[in-house]
């Protein structure tokens, strides 16, 4: 098997690596040429055999549009397409229609895994007709963990549904790493608690609270025990937000969803502890940028302007 991957940033390059260790031949396209395989998203469809497949790895909102656009003029009938970003689902349903007037299939693929994906798989939820799953399967079998198919893959049904779980699964996400770090910071603030890390250490065996969220915050206390290069600052990428207004609009109750992604927005308004957690821990399993800390200076001391 042979197929186009375009966007090569901290999950693509990993998962064009991932594919080749498993047998599949792939050609990624990137816009920075000292990573990219193709001078452009023409030259890379040029040297896939027909039939292609394409996956599409590049940051939801204009630009994935941009791209499957591009791939809606150049792609020939019977070719494919798989989004798999986080994509709002709606705009999965209209990335469908415009590929479908051309006979270009279309799957969503909510992926979730993070930069140690290359190492551990990915957990991976599609959208799409049946047929198109089963013809895609050999790619999703080696992009996911070894093991159960059903523990790590799931055709969740009709398009838009992949990344609307996967909007689900990011949803439940900021819940889970808001509640340990305001464990985090309840156990910092504590006086007669005198070992933080040793604590969460503790919990990474046997207790009901052990998880993969876990090792990573231990993980992150043992590079900055204090998370003092860490400032309490933490973007949303969309998905909490979705997730809510899904809330909201189908009239479920989520409350801790809801204060996960406030909780976000209030950390950009002050330094809090907890929210210093929750960038670490975004940084550890997705690699998502943190804002250095500020230094503190003396105050009878002028800081001197850097150069730029």
């Amino acid at each position: 098997m042979h197929i186009g991957l375009i966007g090569l940033g901290k999950m693509g390059a990993n998962m064009r690596d991932r594919l080749r260790e498993a047998g599949i031949d792939v050609t990624g396209y990137d816009r920075k040429p000292e990573i990219s395989d193709a001078a452009s998203v023409v030259d890379m469809i040029q040297k896939i055999p027909s039939r292609r497949i394409i996956w599409v790895m590049v940051p939801s909102g204009e630009v994935t549009d941009s791209v499957i656009t591009e791939l809606s003029e150049n792609l020939d009938p019977g070719d494919m397409v798989i989004d798999g970003g986080n994509s709002r689902f709606t705009e999965d349903q209209k990335h469908f229609a415009l590929l479908s007037k051309k006979k270009i299939s279309f799957l969503d693929c909510g992926v979730s895994g993070g930069v140690w994906g290359l190492k551990n798989g990915y957990g991976l939820m599609a959208g799409g007709d049946a047929e198109d799953i089963e013809r895609a399967m050999p790619i999703f079998d080696a992009l996911r963990p070894e093991g159960e198919r059903e523990e790590s893959f799931v055709h969740v049904g009709d398009s838009g549904a992949g990344h609307y779980a996967k909007m689900v699964h990011n949803g439940i996400e900021y819940g889970l790493m808001q509640a340990y770090a305001e464990g985090y910071e309840l156990l910092e603030a504590k006086d007669i608690i005198k070992n933080v890390h040793g604590t969460f250490r503790a919990w990474q065996q046997g207790t009901v609270v052990r998880s993969w969220l876990l090792d990573l915050m231990v993980q992150a206390l043992e590079e900055d025990p204090r998370l003092e290069r860490i400032a309490g600052y933490v973007e949303d990428s969309g998905e909490g937000r979705w997730t809510v207004e899904e809330a909201v609009a189908n009239a479920v109750p989520a409350p801790v969803i809801s204060a996960a992604l406030f909780a976000r927005f209030a950390s950009r308004q002050d330094d809090s502890p907890a929210m210093k957690m929750v960038s670490a821990l975004r940084n550890q399993f997705g690699g998502h940028a943190v804002r250095a800390a500020a230094v503190k200076q003396p105050e009878d001391k002028q800081v001197p302007d850097l150069p730029e």
